[in-house]
């Protein structure tokens, strides 16, 4: 392809790997966000957003791209910095590239900035499942006293994450139960040798799990249901913010919830920044950038 400039504004440690790869591909890079960082020698910060933004053809923003719906999703940098300061200073024959930007529709219409959302890429999506479940199961081994192999585990859904984190832990020798709403979900979770659950078996099964990992965005696990789980079962919530718990219930009740975000960049940074590479490359052929 040919070299590009890009703007990586805000992000965990995947966003800054990213910003290494491209560089190493003869990409221009300007970083904005990392101020909290140890630069490598070759990548100075821009001492500004609009400095960042001058005159590049892609902004790169986090997966997700905020996490209030107001600022950027920037946990290495010193201050907040605004969305709506992203979008005023860029023009309009750039292209914004993030994760979840659908807090962004009235600034992208008022700014007129073309933006695109990663996570819509089924190979960034899927891809983006494996550490996000590789994670998930370390959580797993280091807060438990127990094998996995051999254990009764419950993964709440079945979508990209919920496939990936079943396969991983069965794998592993663990007793693997699939909670899902689809008959055609069903089918295949018996078919790959798991054990299915319909909505109306939970009840039935929760106390006899020893590690939950929900990917169900929403409040599956209320408090009616925390009663029935044992207080020595961990659960993992995958589930984007706020999460699939009554946090609430489980704090009262003295269950343990861990509410992984993030864990791409947390657990395998530069495999996920590689991921974002070749998502990010299929996108700006695409739109011709």
């Amino acid at each position: 392809m040919k070299n590009k400039s890009f703007a990586i504004i805000g992000g965990d440690r995947r966003s800054y790997e990213l910003a290494k790869l491209l560089l190493e591909k003869g990409h221009r890079i300007n970083l904005y966000g990392f101020k909290k960082l140890n630069l490598d020698n070759k990548i100075e910060e821009a001492q500004s957003i609009k400095l960042a933004l001058k005159d590049v053809d892609v902004v790169i923003t986090p997966i997700p791209i905020t996490r209030d719906k107001i600022n950027i999703n920037a946990p290495y940098h010193e201050s907040d910095i605004p969305i709506e300061e992203v979008f005023k200073n860029m023009n309009k024959n750039q292209l914004l590239i993030g994760g979840s930007t659908s807090v962004c529709v009235e600034l992208k219409d008022h700014y007129h900035i073309r933006v695109y959302d990663i996570m819509d890429r089924e190979e960034m999506a899927v891809l983006n499942a494996i550490p996000t479940a590789e994670g998930a199961l370390q959580i797993a081994l280091e807060q438990t006293d127990i094998t996995l192999h051999g254990s009764d585990t419950m993964v709440l859904g079945f979508g990209r994450i919920g496939k990936v984190m079943a396969k991983i832990l069965s794998g592993m020798g663990s007793n693997v139960y699939v909670l899902a709403r689809k008959h055609s979900d069903i089918s295949w979770i018996k078919s790959y040798g798991y054990k299915a659950i319909y909505i109306f078996d939970l009840k039935e099964k929760l106390p006899n799990m020893d590690v939950i990992f929900n990917t169900i965005p929403k409040n599956i696990i209320n408090e009616e249901l925390l009663k029935l789980i044992d207080p020595k079962t961990l659960i993992i919530d995958l589930a984007s913010m706020p999460g699939g718990i009554d946090y609430n219930a489980a704090d009262k009740m003295d269950i343990k919830v861990v509410h992984a975000l993030g864990l791409p960049g947390k657990v395998a940074p530069v495999s996920s920044a590689r991921f974002m590479l070749d998502s990010i490359y299929n996108i700006i052929e695409e739109l011709g950038v």
